[in-house]
């Protein structure tokens, strides 16, 4: 009988417990929703994690695993870094011979993860009935990790225009944690002075003061990654800073994706999809996570199995 491949989440790059914790959370919905799928997580790009991607592999390993679909939880490439994820995967599956895995790219802006970032946008600016003047007045600043790959950073970009689409805010612009400009001040300053020169913007506020009522202009800024920890920690720093700095300035901060329900959709059907992919564990890996010019390490990547293709 072939053993149905296992779903292996892949965070990226922290040792913080508090992501560890929402990481088990997912792994744990998605072996509650779909228990015939063996199931595990665990961090790469992070020598001390709580939950290291390595265990993860032991786990599946000893459940009977030898297929292993790799789903990264990266909302974009992270570009040039010191272990890619198709290498950490080689160097956790290099001590089970005959294990085979596939690496997928990164989720991306799937509609689902955008409405789950509106929802946490909403979630910042308060429960209750809103206007949709409530969103004019809302300029979102979504704030990636940063890499040294300007197609990655291009991603947040695209990203930023298809949150905005549609969905009323007065603007959606994009700054970076680190490794890339504009950094979240400067990110901070371009949202204050757009703003400022928004067309109506003047005559809302006095009419909002004529009714007694509050009218200014707010910013939030929004994480583009998962999971609390030092990235999201550097960033409400970094926001602090400025608002402090700024009084005048109305600054609110949202959450990050979480373990949200939608996230939990898109893992599967990512896993779905390279289950449905007869050549899937040919050896192939995510384009964006390989180095470029460098293989994959073929000896553990792509050692002979003894089960069939899904």
């Amino acid at each position: 009988m072939t053993i149905r491949p296992a779903l292996l989440i892949a965070g990226h790059g922290t040792r913080h417990e508090g992501a560890a914790d929402a990481l088990r959370t997912l792994v744990r919905v998605l072996g509650e929703q779909h228990p015939e799928v063996p199931v595990a997580g665990g961090f790469f790009g992070a020598p001390a994690s709580p939950l290291p991607l390595s265990g993860a592999v032991d786990a599946l390993v000893a459940q009977g695993a030898t297929r292993l679909v790799v789903v990264p939880l990266l909302m974009a490439p992270t570009g040039p870094i010191r272990e890619t994820l198709p290498e950490a995967v080689a160097r956790a599956v290099a001590a089970h011979p005959g294990v085979r895995a596939v690496c997928e790219p990164e989720l991306g802006p799937d509609p689902r993860l955008l409405a789950a970032l509106e929802r946490r946008l909403d979630e910042a600016l308060g429960g209750g009935a809103r206007r949709p003047e409530d969103r004019d007045r809302t300029t979102v600043l979504l704030v990636g990790r940063g890499a040294a790959d300007p197609h990655a950073n291009a991603e947040v970009v695209r990203a930023a225009r298809l949150l905005w689409e549609g969905r009323g805010f007065a603007g959606v612009e994009t700054a970076f944690v680190t490794l890339a400009a504009p950094d979240v001040p400067a990110g901070l300053d371009r949202c204050r002075v757009l703003a400022a020169a928004a067309p109506q913007q003047g005559q809302r506020q006095r009419q909002g003061q004529e009714q007694g009522q509050e009218q200014g202009h707010r910013i939030v800024v929004l994480p583009y990654f998962f999971f609390a920890g030092d990235l999201l920690e550097r960033l409400r720093m970094q926001t602090e800073g400025w608002a402090a700095a700024h009084p005048d300035a109305e600054v609110l901060g949202a959450e990050p994706i979480g373990a949200a329900a939608e996230l939990a959709e898109v893992v599967v059907a990512r896993y779905r999809a390279a289950v449905a992919d007869g050549a899937a564990f040919a050896g192939r890996a995510a384009e964006d996570a390989r180095p470029a010019g460098d293989a994959l390490p073929e000896t553990a990547l792509s050692a002979t199995s003894a089960g069939g293709p899904a």
